[in-house]
């Protein structure tokens, strides 16, 4: 079978929204769900050399993000799973050979999405691969929770007439203070969104992932502490864990050959 090498950039209708998505090569399917802010472009490299080593690699650009269009209504994590179940559905009718059982990879905010579609459709996956996963709540500190006890009160005092012109600068410059710069980097719909999305813990989800799993970390990640790798591996069953050492939170824009050599070599043991 020859190999498809150059990737093909297609896109179709769910549900009346407009997906986009990149495919590139032949052989057995892999789903890259990408992060927040990102879009299937920053996923090219790996796409290529995944492809090289025969597998059939899709990465569609979730609604709100890369050439996808936004959702009208703020959407939370169970939404995207569902829309990506719908997006399986549409790339089988489209596209031939995309098979099921396939390969599922879920990075940062993509190993939300890949978190709770494993758990509600585990017929679908051969297996999973978690790198720098959101997903687990962390707790707050004591400071943590006094910032947000401010914020509550800030939301209500700049809900009032004289105010209302500043509630948008002023949420900001919270949101900044204690480091979401996922809110900060919203707009419209999106920023609702992302409230939503972080609003829930999978933590309770992990030990009901029945499916293979590769916890893939960049030692440096300060995005994502590593200490969340580390608490994947212990509660997810049929896990293992690899950290890539002087790797930040990005490994497919740092060493995108890395990192597809890595998923290969999971894939095929």
């Amino acid at each position: 079978m020859p190999i498809n090498r150059e990737f093909e950039e297609k896109k179709f209708l769910i549900k009346g929204l407009e997906a986009n998505y990149k495919i590139r090569g032949a052989g057995r399917p892999i789903l890259i769900l990408h992060g927040w802010g990102g879009s299937s472009d920053s996923w090219i490299s790996v796409q290529k050399f995944l492809a090289e080593q025969r597998f059939k690699v899709i990465v569609p650009d979730f609604p709100g993000f890369g050439k996808s269009k936004t959702p009208k209504k703020p959407w939370k994590v169970d939404d995207y799973v569902e829309w990506l179940k719908n997006f399986i559905i549409e790339i089988k009718k489209y596209n031939g050979g995309f098979a099921e059982p396939f390969f599922l990879f879920g990075h940062s905010f993509g190993g939300r999405i890949a978190i709770k579609f494993a758990v509600k459709y585990p017929e679908k996956i051969k297996s999973l691969i978690l790198c720098a996963s959101a997903g687990i709540k962390p707790e707050q500190t004591l400071k943590q929770k006094i910032f947000f006890i401010l914020g509550r009160l800030g939301d209500y005092l700049f809900s009032q007439k004289p105010l209302i012109r500043f509630k948008d600068g002023a949420r900001n410059i919270f949101y900044q203070i204690i480091r979401q710069r996922d809110y900060l980097k919203a707009n419209g719909t999106m920023k609702e969104t992302i409230k939503k999305i972080l609003e829930e813990d999978l933590l309770d989800f992990l030990p009901k992932i029945k499916t293979k799993t590769l916890v893939l970390w960049g030692k440096l990640d300060k995005m994502v502490s590593l200490k969340y790798a580390y608490i994947m591996e212990e509660k997810i069953p049929n896990s293992q864990l690899i950290i890539l050492p002087g790797i930040g939170h990005s490994p497919q824009l740092d060493v995108p050959e890395k990192l597809a050599k890595t998923i290969v070599q999971f894939l095929r043991s």
